[in-house]
C-alpha cells in the first residue's frame, strides 16, 4: 500500500450499523476510523446516515471519532419505521469526488446489492480499494462484481467496543 495515497471511505451508516449489531456485536468507531487510515489509507470517511433530531449526541460522537457525516431527510413510513434511503447520495458522492479526483481510491462499507453498479464502474476505473461487507455475507450482486471483499465479521477482535474497566 502506498503511504502518500489519500483514499475515501463511502459509508451506509444504517447498513454498518445493523450489519455489526447482526453479528451480536458494537462497533468501536475510534478504533475503526483509525483502522481505516492505517490499513487502507482513509484520508476522508463519509458516512450517509439519516437526520433525526434527538440523535444529535450519536452525530456529534461519529464526527469526534474523525468522520463525516452526509445527512439524509427521514420519513416515518405507515407502520412507524424511520426511513432514510442515502444509497443515491453515497453513489452521488463517490463518483462526484471520482470526477473531481478527490481521492486516488475509493472504500465502500455496505452489504447492499443497490451499489452494484456503482461497485463495477469503480472497477471498470480501477479505483476501488475494497468493499468492507459489514454483514456475514453480502449480496449476491457485489459477490458476482469480484470486487475485493473484507468481511468485518473477521475482524471482531480489532474493531470491536471493549468498555473500559
Amino acid at each position: 500500500m502506498k503511504k502518500n495515497e489519500k483514499n475515501c471511505a463511502y459509508i451506509d451508516g444504517a447498513n454498518l450499523h445493523k450489519g455489526i449489531y447482526s453479528l451480536g456485536w458494537k462497533l468501536d468507531y475510534f478504533r475503526f476510523r483509525i483502522w481505516l487510515k492505517e490499513k487502507y489509507c482513509v484520508d476522508r470517511a463519509y458516512i450517509f446516515i439519516g437526520f433525526i433530531e434527538e440523535n444529535e449526541s450519536l452525530y456529534a460522537f461519529l464526527r469526534n471519532a474523525g468522520f463525516i457525516l452526509v445527512f439524509k431527510k427521514t420519513f416515518t413510513d405507515r407502520y412507524g419505521l424511520v426511513k432514510g434511503n442515502c444509497d443515491a447520495d453515497l453513489v452521488l458522492w463517490s463518483v462526484r469526488d471520482f470526477y473531481e479526483n478527490v481521492y486516488h481510491k475509493a472504500v465502500i462499507v455496505s452489504s447492499d446489492g443497490d451499489y452494484d453498479s456503482l461497485i463495477k464502474f469503480l472497477l471498470l476505473k480501477g479505483r476501488l480499494k475494497v468493499l468492507l461487507s459489514p454483514y456475514k455475507r453480502c449480496s449476491m450482486l457485489l459477490r458476482e462484481t469480484n470486487a475485493p471483499i473484507v468481511y468485518l465479521y473477521n475482524k471482531k477482535f480489532e474493531l470491536e467496543y471493549q468498555r473500559s474497566k
